[in-house]
């Protein structure tokens, strides 16, 4: 009787692997959604944008982005979370809304578990750029001003909880300042009030700011990477800069709902793979100081150790922030 019940199971993990990888056989019939967690214009966006197209033409079908700002990017995931798990919705997240969240908003409807990672598809750095008015010129000179002027000093960022809203909390901390971190409803709303003077600089990454920068829109302070950026080859690391404590770099990866076939799963980690291979998203990376992960980092498994590495990092970092 056991023997006969063991078989009838396998059957049917055999029949519904069967199944998912039939299914995966002509995947994708329509086009893909991918939910961005932060506004249109920020450095998720610019990289979500970029890799989808290039994933697109691998797929042979359209990936439509979806912009879904709000809550440090959960307002996204949780959406997310619900979709149907047969990949036609995706997202891309990265420490901030798929890490720091979990400590920062305790009572989400979502855990990490409730996600399928499919792959890495970008290393990210983070800048803290000033106006272009800001009275001081380096570091040095920014740290002893907000010293003097405890409290007065804004740095926007992208959201509680967003992988920019990280680098303010690594770079306030290593610099010992005492600053007011502003949110907003991503990373592009930010850097126009830092060029508009309304706030006195922003953490951001080096994908939506370097243009900026380069303008002379803002004015780049210190980049928290051990090399200098080609793009920025003005702006010093924070070791050069006396900071050496300040390290920002960053993760994107794309996400599916949790119970995504695998075969699924597979066919949009090969997407992702032959997308940051190819000239275009090399060249629009190189033009961003944006960087594809190594062959042997585009796994789910390597992503999934990211997830699990950074909820456990922030969880220390940010016990005071959690909300209620």
């Amino acid at each position: 009787m056991i023997s006969f019940v063991l078989k009838r199971a396998f059957a049917a993990i055999a029949a519904l692997s069967l199944t998912s990888a039939a299914f995966a056989q002509d995947f994708p019939k329509r086009p893909i959604t991918m939910i961005v967690p932060f506004a249109a214009g920020g450095t998720s966006d610019v990289i979500a944008r970029t890799v989808a197209e290039q994933m697109g033409v691998a797929l042979g079908q359209s990936i439509v982005i979806e912009n879904v700002a709000g809550a440090g990017g959960s307002t996204a995931l949780t959406r997310a979370s619900r979709a149907e798990p047969d990949g036609y919705t995706i997202a891309i997240g990265n420490a901030g809304t798929n890490a720091a969240t979990y400590t920062i908003y305790p009572k989400l409807p979502f855990t990490p578990e409730s996600f399928a990672p499919i792959g890495m598809v970008a290393k990210t750095f983070g800048i803290i750029a000033l106006r272009k008015d800001f009275p001081a010129k380096d570091l040095k000179e920014f740290i002893a001003y907000a010293k003097a002027n405890l409290g007065k000093i804004n740095l926007g960022h992208a959201g509680v909880g967003s992988s920019n809203y990280l680098i303010c909390k690594s770079f306030v901390t290593a610099a010992g300042i005492d600053a007011t971190l502003v949110g907003y409803r991503g990373a592009s709303p930010a850097l126009t009030d830092a060029i508009g003077s309304q706030i006195d600089g922003v953490c951001d990454a080096a994908a939506s700011v370097s243009q900026s920068i380069n303008e002379k829109l803002v004015r780049g302070l210190v980049v928290g990477s051990t090399v200098r950026l080609a793009t920025l080859p003005d702006l010093p690391t924070s070791a050069e800069a006396g900071l050496p404590e300040f390290e920002a770099q960053g993760w994107n990866g794309l996400f599916a709902p949790k119970g995504t076939p695998p075969a699924i799963i597979a066919k949009l980690n090969a997407a992702a793979r032959t997308a940051v291979e190819t000239d275009a998203v090399k060249k629009r990376f190189a033009d961003l100081s944006t960087v594809a992960p190594d062959p042997d980092e585009h796994t789910p498994e390597v992503l999934q150790k990211l997830v699990t590495r950074d909820v456990e990092k922030y969880r220390k970092m940010l016990a005071d922030d959690a909300k209620p």
